[in-house]
């Protein structure tokens, strides 16, 4: 069964339903047993140091405004913060079960806008960074396919040499491309499928000729037609077969995954089944 990292920790009200989505999304995956939930735990703030700026970090935890409000989330509390600090305890541990299990999930999101000097768009702390500087040895490569580009991840690559940031997106949301910052508009009118599909056998592409040890998958659903940030043309069923083909491809070349929910801002009724569909897909291709 799909090892999945979650806690009733990671939820906490906000006004965006962002983290009341992954309570949700944890209930149905233990009501029809498609994933197997493991605690992991709160992160130690000195690790969150290292990677954020100190002062950001204290302001966060201490609920210090503006700084503890800057990700977006008008109304810090110590509910907020301890679900955070688990959701990153969450990234270390399910990066730890991918390379035992070879698939992991994180019911996660709130990552890849953070930079370094403080959050923002609904990410506190980067997560997808942390993975990477908490595993110096380990090259990290994130397949970000949020419909808003990664532009707090693109900025870690410079920090970071084991880091990889590919990003596919509707919305540039100033990510910019680096040396290991590779970015891949499709238009959210104009574009279609094959773009799409081009654009991920492309990452994986990159992934194997840099040698990656672990990939990150960011599996966005404000991608799909109805969110409204989506591109017209990703019906549910694309960004299904979309799923299937991500770790369709991880399997077959032996890579590595963890994924995380990541975007979706559509009614939780119609967004859950959604984040759900991604986890039906990885067993599909994992545990056929």
């Amino acid at each position: 069964m799909l090892k999945t990292c979650y806690s009733p920790r990671y939820y906490a009200k906000t006004h965006t339903n962002s983290m009341e989505k992954l309570a949700a999304v944890a209930e149905v995956l233990q009501v029809e047993n498609i994933a197997a939930l493991i605690d992991p735990g709160m992160i130690d703030i000195d690790i969150l140091k290292q990677l954020h700026a100190p002062e950001y970090v204290d302001a966060f935890v201490n609920g210090i405004k503006p700084l503890a409000s800057f990700q977006g989330f008008r109304n810090w509390n110590e509910q907020l913060r301890d679900a955070i600090l688990s959701i990153n305890a969450g990234q270390l541990v399910a990066a730890e079960i991918a390379w035992q299990e070879g698939i992991s999930a994180n019911i996660a999101q709130g990552f890849h806008h953070a930079v370094y000097e403080y959050g923002g768009a609904y990410c506190t702390f980067n997560g997808l960074a942390l993975v990477a500087q908490q595993f110096p040895d380990k090259k990290i490569f994130v397949l970000d396919c949020d419909q808003h580009g990664g532009n707090g991840t693109a900025e870690f690559t410079r920090r970071l040499p084991n880091l990889f940031n590919f990003s596919i997106f509707g919305h540039r949301f100033g990510c910019p491309s680096y040396e290991r910052s590779v970015t891949h508009l499709i238009d959210q009118r104009t574009g279609n499928f094959r773009q799409y599909v081009d654009a991920v056998e492309a990452g994986f592409q990159t992934a194997l000729d840099w040698q990656a040890d672990l990939i990150i998958y960011q599996a966005g659903m404000d991608c799909h037609q109805a969110d409204r940030f989506g591109s017209q043309w990703f019906t549910t069923e694309l960004l299904y077969e979309r799923d299937k083909l991500v770790f369709g491809l991880s399997n077959r070349y032996h890579l590595p995954m963890m994924f995380v929910l990541a975007g979706g801002y559509q009614r939780l009724y119609h967004l859950v089944p959604l984040h759900v569909a991604t986890f039906r897909a990885a067993n599909a291709v994992y545990f056929k």
